[in-house]
């Protein structure tokens, strides 16, 4: 059975990350992102606490639960108002692929460093002529006597100048059909051959977006994570976790900004009444707070079904909880702003900012309009117009 009420462990790890976070706040991931840096002291102190492994297996420095916890993690930080993207990225997805699928060196190698924050990993599936296709993926791999060649371009990859590694997803040739199959591969940043470059964001985040250019980048035969034959099973182990996560963070987002505009409305006085006992003002609160909660439910059930080993029914469960939370995100932002009227687009106030932010939930890591394709195809049998 899926829980719906949270364990007293879980509770009690909601209120630990949420002390943390509010130790930091809004004020300080604005203040680091003016300042062109990354959330280095966060990240390293929620390392220390052992909050950014604990879906990582505890005989590789983690805690030993799953992504129902870590999500707690990305989202009592995003209702403080500084979540850790990378959070979706490091642990989440390539520590989860490597803890599943990865050899016991890789996992020696790489799982205590991502669990106590030393060591950051970045992924690489976007291309720019493939969009939301994954079937169109074209940055190949091909063996050159013991090694592998890797080459291809991949865009809006987050975090990659403060990584280690980037966990690539490219193919590889079916020596038997010849036809071209998704692979994994761990790959340096400080490879020969490999090449960023930023990419000019309006949206202000302390985690910048590059393009890569990988030109025949060498690699050795360990850099392949998992069974060479296996690799659309290891992909989506991957890609669950990142929207169960991308959920996380827009939950945590909607809660923050929700929060300041309820403070807004219980205070702001007018005509001799805060202008949260006005309905007009209450309602629609009211009704953004339903959204995240209806969201974080799916979010949870989506989350347990992961940890429980059931890859398929997360797979569904994990789309719409993106969905929910990112439809559910851009409305709690939009309603919050417009509590606060013309305040909501100060500095002081440090909502408008939201507004870019809150659509990344709507568009990343796969639009709302591809998951809407995934329940219309796999959930109710509906033929694909493409």
């Amino acid at each position: 059975m899926t829980p719906v009420i949270e364990s007293e462990e879980h509770k009690a790890l909601r209120s630990a990350v949420a002390a943390l976070g509010r130790r930091y706040g809004r004020d300080y991931l604005t203040r680091t992102v003016a300042e062109g840096k990354p959330l280095t002291e966060l990240w390293s102190e929620a390392g220390k606490l052992g909050y950014l492994g604990v879906n990582l297996p505890e005989e590789h420095g983690g805690g030993g639960g799953g992504i129902t916890e870590l999500s707690i993690v990305l989202e009592e930080l995003g209702a403080a108002g500084s979540p850790l993207l990378m959070l979706v990225v490091s642990p989440a997805i390539c520590g989860t692929v490597i803890s599943r699928f990865g050899t016991e060196e890789q996992k020696r190698t790489w799982l205590p460093g991502l669990a106590d924050g030393t060591r950051l990993m970045a992924f690489g599936i976007t291309e720019p002529d493939a969009g939301s296709n994954s079937h169109r993926i074209t940055t190949t791999a091909r063996r050159d006597g013991t090694n592998w060649l890797l080459s291809g371009r991949k865009v809006f990859i987050s975090g990659v100048d403060m990584a280690d590694a980037v966990l690539i997803v490219g193919r590889t040739e079916d020596a038997r059909t010849g036809s071209l199959k998704p692979c994994l591969f761990i790959v340096p940043t400080d490879a020969e051959g490999f090449q960023k470059h930023p990419i000019d964001m309006e949206l202000a985040a302390a985690e910048k977006q590059f393009e890569l250019v990988l030109d025949d980048v060498r690699l050795p035969a360990d850099a392949l994570v998992g069974d060479e034959d296996a690799g659309l099973l290891q992909l989506f182990a991957g890609l669950n976790p990142e929207r169960i996560m991308t959920a996380a963070f827009a939950i945590g987002m909607g809660r923050y900004a929700l929060s300041k505009a309820i403070e807004y409305a219980r205070d702001r006085t007018v005509w001799k009444a805060p202008i949260g006992a006005h309905q007009a003002i209450a309602h629609p609160l009211a009704q953004a707070h339903i959204d995240l909660e209806l969201a974080r439910l799916m979010m949870q059930k989506a989350a347990h079904l992961y940890d429980a080993g059931d890859d398929i029914g997360a797979g569904e469960a994990a789309n719409m909880a993106k969905y929910a939370a990112g439809e559910a995100c851009v409305k709690a932002v939009d309603q919050a702003v417009h509590t606060l009227g013309g305040n909501g687009l100060t500095r002081e106030f440090g909502l408008a900012s939201l507004i870019t932010a809150a659509r990344v939930a709507r568009i990343a890591p796969v639009s709302r309009e591809m998951i809407l394709n995934y329940v219309s195809h796999q959930t109710l049998g509906l033929p694909k117009s493409y």
